[in-house]
């Protein structure tokens, strides 16, 4: 008898895939492997998902749809200008301590050419041009120093994207506290948008 019944099977299936490509990656994970984390036949996941990649394709859609409702919820607040930036960085990096894996999840699919990167851009690409939409108008009105902000939206991305490989790194050498690094990581990032965008800054120094 498996382990789990129909109702919720396909939660935990996505739940064991998101574990498996974030920590293993997707070429070294195979459905074998998931379903015998599950306790499950290769044939339950197989009736859920038709292919491996179709499994991964529907976990950075889930994952992408967490970030980008986090990410709203900044966006559509009565926040302006650098008080918004900062508030998003924060958020960021709080879901990076409450969903390690996502983290993961994000530097398996943004290698150029990995299996799930166009789909993560397709999800992301709105989101993107949103931000870059409303940074430019808060240039405008002078509330953020002109400066490209695509090229900000992507180091900010690199960053927390790193992070991920930096918790791996410290986890094999049997470092398991990963607060720190996300500490230190948000710090140099918050002072990097703020150099770049807040228009009052350096003239505080």
């Amino acid at each position: 008898m498996e382990k789990y019944e129909k109702f919720g099977t396909k939660e935990k299936i996505l739940d064991a895939a998101l574990e498996s490509f974030s920590t293993s990656g997707f070429d070294a994970t195979s459905l074998d492997v998931i379903a015998k984390s599950l306790g499950v036949r290769k044939q339950t996941i197989l009736y859920h998902f038709a292919t491996k990649k179709g499994l991964l394709n529907a976990v950075v859609e889930r994952a992408a749809g967490n970030l980008i409702n986090s990410i709203e919820e900044v966006l559509n607040s009565e926040l302006k200008g650098w008080e918004r930036i900062e508030a998003l960085a924060r958020m960021i990096f709080r879901l990076a301590l409450r969903e390690p894996l996502l983290l993961g999840l994000l530097r398996e699919v943004s290698r150029p050419g990995s299996a799930g990167s166009e789909r993560l851009r397709i999800l992301m690409t709105p989101l993107m041009d949103r931000g870059t939409l409303w940074m430019q108008s808060e240039m405008e009105v002078g509330r953020m120093r002109r400066t490209d902000p695509r090229l900000v939206i992507l180091s900010a991305y690199s960053t927390v994207v790193g992070l991920a490989t930096e918790i791996e790194v410290l986890r094999a050498a049997g470092i398991e506290q990963a607060l720190r690094p996300v500490t230190i990581r948000r710090r140099e990032l918050i002072r990097f948008l703020r150099v770049s965008l807040d228009p009052d800054y350096l003239k505080s120094k």
